[in-house]
């Protein structure tokens, strides 16, 4: 397709309904095909854009010149109706030339500057893609933009992108585009650190009279110095003579993450499945379970005898290859592909459950995980995963208000 075989129009002006149909309808009496067409709104004004191709198969030898500017003569005139502004030039026929190589970029940060932005569509063109869409997902509590892009290598646009995404303080998300990405049925996340703030055995330790020592053994664990199983039996047999209420008061203390809620709303409003599978203890997570409205949760067991912790765990650990086989029980369960999975994690014990799934999220993380996830986000709020997966805050709110 060469730009003399296209035509690409371009109206703007002040924002209102029926611009979209007027062009449309002016267009519809005349022998073309619609190749692309884009409409977006910002600050209330209107940028409608479509490239056109004369359609041989109904006008058969016709020549395009002669038809485009027919179509340029009506054009000037709706435009003028509707108090617009229009504009002509040769459609771009790299509209569907990378298809199979469409990748969409997701950039959150608070507050995001136009500097940071810059450097990262610089860092886009450097690689040899093309941003063919910029489309602003929220404004709170971080601001998100999402762009569509196509061409250029998607592994070097992947690693330039994740060191200056660090250069800049940003996070920014890398994902192939399609209908895939809007199929992820099944989300699977941690729970200490990630769907709750902190970590559930340090608030049991704090009631043993052993915060420290657990603390300094859970800090190993986390930047991957120390088997997890390992690690949690020995923080486990800290709390060996715990009297088991403390359990009860521990359930009061918890704190969800900020965004935690409505993250999991929204996303089973939209037809997600949520789980949980957990290196912390059943006793906690059900109690989750039931707040959240949650579909599949794993955890650990702490042995009670005579309303006292014994020190010990009942049936097999979940560690961090235990978490991985778990988020693929829950896919088979829930029947989701793998591909169509997202992990949300935060520690080294997570990373094979980040690998595991379609696309794997470090939340507020470790180094070792930030560097080997699929992408990070090191904000507080949760539900700025949400719109990793391509939902805008308007979307949200508008579940919430119909929910």
């Amino acid at each position: 397709m060469s730009d003399e075989s296209t035509l690409l129009v371009t109206m703007t002006g002040r924002d209102r309904p029926g611009i979209s149909a007027r062009l449309l309808s002016t267009l519809s009496v005349f022998p073309v095909t619609l190749v692309d067409l884009e409409q977006v709104v910002l600050g209330g004004r209107l940028v409608l854009g479509a490239v056109l191709e004369v359609d041989q198969r109904v006008a058969p030898g016709v020549s395009g010149q002669r038809v485009f500017e027919e179509i340029r003569s009506a054009l000037d005139k709706t435009a003028i109706d509707l108090d617009m502004e229009v504009e002509y030039g040769g459609g771009n026929g790299r509209v569907n030339e990378f298809a199979s190589e469409r990748l969409h970029v997701t950039v959150l940060a608070a507050p995001l500057r136009p500097g940071a932005l810059g450097a990262i569509t610089s860092c886009v063109a450097r690689s040899g893609a093309n941003i063919d869409r910029i489309e602003r997902l929220s404004g709170y509590p971080v601001t998100s933009v999402e762009m569509e892009i196509s061409g250029g290598n998607p592994d070097q646009l992947r690693a330039e992108l994740a060191m200056e995404s660090a250069t800049q303080g940003v996070d920014v998300a890398v994902q192939s585009s399609g209908l895939h990405r809007r199929g992820k049925h099944l989300i699977v996340m941690d729970v200490d650190s990630t769907l709750i703030q902190g970590e559930v055995i340090e608030l049991l330790a704090a009631h043993a009279g052993c915060e420290e020592e657990v603390a300094r053994v859970t800090e190993e664990a986390m930047r991957g110095e120390l088997d997890f199983e390992e690690s949690l039996r020995r923080r486990v047999a800290l709390l060996k003579g715990l009297d088991a209420s403390a359990i009860d008061l521990v359930r009061d203390e918890i704190q969800l993450t900020p965004g935690a809620r409505t993250l999991v709303r929204t996303l089973k409003r939209l037809g997600y499945e949520c789980g949980i599978v957990s290196g912390g203890f059943t006793q906690i997570t059900d109690v989750l379970v039931e707040r959240l409205g949650l579909d599949y949760s794993a955890a650990n067991t702490l042995e009670i005898v005579d309303g006292e912790l014994t020190g010990e765990l009942l049936g097999p650990i979940i560690d961090r290859k235990g978490k991985a086989t778990t988020l693929q029980r829950f896919a088979e369960e829930a029947g989701v592909p793998l591909e169509q999975t997202v992990a949300v994690g935060d520690g080294a014990n997570d990373l094979d459950m980040l690998q595991t799934a379609g696309l794997g999220v470090a939340f507020n993380a470790k180094p070792v995980v930030r560097q080997q996830a699929d992408t990070s986000v090191n904000v507080p709020y949760l539900d700025t995963i949400a719109f990793i997966l391509g939902i805008t805050r308007e979307e949200i709110e508008a579940a919430d208000l119909h929910g």
